[in-house]
């Protein structure tokens, strides 16, 4: 592929998905797999920093109210595979001090949690963070999740997601209900916040009635970055009325343009249509320095599995080169980013950081440097104004 197919593109956006010892279930049994570290700080700091040190954009940890399973219904029988996890939002948390650019998205289940709590914690990571955080709202469809709370049986899927999308708003306006002024701090007068410029929320939907305002002041980002993974088209409504970011599964650079095309519907159907909103494509990838190299430890990973490694999405095996080369295409199709989501770790990681990056940068299509100090900044996009801060609205 020729540098002038290259010129007319954007610089990609890069994020890392990071899951236990990688997505294959297998991962943890490799000779520089670090199993008994799982729970420790230290392995998410040195994986982190490592994604830091390949300039990306951000890095996702993924989370769930339920055992890692391959059973809906409940966790499996099988003993060989990675179970437990720590609580991402905490976990990003303990990261964030340690590192100074890259971007850091928690996953957080919405389905049986409150927006309130949420907001808190994630405006929380923004300031430990300096203006780094976002979240990945994800929608619980098992019953054994819901058996955790039993609060109420499982929604139709179309509840779920308009419960999300509710979800979204509330931790929105609650971003919002401190301007970002409100603390005075004027030890002569003796007051501490302007109390006109905190604000009540009073949303009244379905599924969550908030009064307000957050006892955590608006973020450093005004917004956190908030994305979604999306599948069908339910989910990219989602991404499209309510997300900053969405990460989806194509199958090739013809499905990338179907689904980026259905996002961008439904974020113009939302009124959203000069909002940027972002969409990476998601790819789980075995990279080596040979190609062969990289179907030998697939295929040595899946003997120690039992069964060959399936995803929901693209399965990637390959030199960083002719990724590089995949990545250019779907590309071309839309796509304005990618979350690619290593086998292994940290062998697919640094392959990432030490074979890819670099291979893209020789291309021209991924910066040298990092060049924004928050998250929102190295996605393009604006500090939104606050809402109330514009518009009429009681205060507390």
């Amino acid at each position: 592929m020729t540098s002038a197919l290259h010129r007319h593109l954007p610089l990609l956006h890069l994020a890392v998905a990071l899951d236990g010892a990688g997505w294959h279930p297998a991962a943890w049994r490799e000779p520089d797999a670090r199993p008994a570290d799982l729970l420790s700080p230290g392995y998410w700091v040195d994986l982190v920093r490592e994604a830091e040190a390949g300039l990306l954009d951000l890095v996702t940890f993924e989370d769930a109210l339920s055992l890692q399973s391959t059973d809906r219904e409940g966790p499996d029988e099988r003993t060989d595979q990675v179970r437990g996890r720590l609580d991402a939002v905490q976990v990003a948390a303990r990261v964030a001090p340690l590192t100074r650019s890259i971007g850091l998205l928690p996953t957080a289940v919405v389905t049986h949690t409150e927006p309130f709590h949420l907001s808190k914690a994630i405006a929380t990571l923004d300031y430990v963070s300096t203006g780094r955080a976002g979240v990945r709202v994800k929608v619980g469809s098992s019953p054994a999740e819901a058996a955790h709370f039993g609060r109420r049986p499982v929604l139709p899927v179309e509840d779920l997601f308009d419960e999300a999308a509710d979800y979204v708003e509330v931790l929105r306006r609650l971003w919002d209900s401190w301007e970002d002024d409100a603390e005075i701090r004027d030890v002569a007068t003796g007051r501490f916040i302007d109390r006109e410029k905190l604000h009540y929320i009073d949303f009244e939907g379905r599924f969550f009635s908030v009064k307000g305002p957050s006892i955590t002041p608006r973020p450093p980002q005004g917004q956190p970055i908030v994305a979604a993974l999306a599948h069908q088209q339910i989910p990219y409504e989602l991404v499209g009325r309510s997300a900053d970011l969405g990460f989806v599964t194509p199958r090739d650079a013809a499905d990338a343009a179907r689904i980026v095309g259905e996002v961008r519907s439904a974020q113009a159907a939302a009124g959203r249509a000069e909002e940027t909103v972002h969409v990476f494509g998601d790819l789980v990838v075995f990279l080596d320095d040979d190609a062969a190299t990289a179907r030998a430890r697939r295929d040595r990973l899946d003997e120690r599995a039992g069964a060959g490694y399936a995803s929901d999405a693209a399965v990637f095996v390959g030199t960083p080169s002719e990724l590089a080369d995949l990545l250019t295409e779907w590309a071309q199709a839309g796509l304005t980013g990618f979350r690619l989501r290593p086998a292994a770790l940290p062998h697919d990681l640094r392959q990432v950081t030490a074979g890819l990056v670099p291979e893209l940068q020789r291309r021209g299509l991924y910066r040298t440097e990092y060049e924004a100090t928050t998250l929102r900044g190295l996605l393009g996009l604006p500090r939104p104004a606050n809402r109330y801060a514009t518009t009429s609205t009681a205060t507390v």
